[in-house]
């Protein structure tokens, strides 16, 4: 079961969540989603919150629904690129004011960047 925050409705944090499942490839493009009954119980909220939620994401287009099938990963891979490279992009930026605000120079938090780049290929 996951964890919502308080601070944003829960099907948006689930809405969310699913992006990041399709854009990190947990769901692969063209793969059939769980049901909503499913999901709900792996998530521990209401049915009708996933139906909003799945419905954002068709709105989105990350979600394809087939009638009688149920509901898809969208075929389009270059929408989910391009999510993913925005998603990323904000992060990094986010990531970047942070460390201005704490009065880190450029130089200084490429360091810190590429000294956790080592210890991180340290671990694979």
């Amino acid at each position: 079961m996951i964890r919502f925050s308080a601070e944003k409705p829960i099907y948006a944090q689930i809405v969310d969540l699913m992006q990041v499942r399709i854009m990190t490839g947990v769901y692969q493009p063209q793969t059939q989603l769980p049901s909503v009954r499913d999901l709900a119980i792996q998530l521990g909220v209401n049915p009708n919150t996933v139906q909003r939620a799945l419905a954002r994401l068709e709105q989105s287009g990350f979600v394809k629904s087939e009638r009688t099938a149920g509901r898809f990963v969208s075929d389009d891979t270059a929408l989910i690129q391009q999510a993913r490279t925005t998603l990323v992009r904000d992060k990094a930026k986010d990531f970047l004011c942070t460390m201005r605000h704490y009065g880190c120079s450029d130089a200084e938090i490429r360091e810190i960047i590429e000294g956790c780049m080592r210890e991180a290929g340290e671990d694979r």
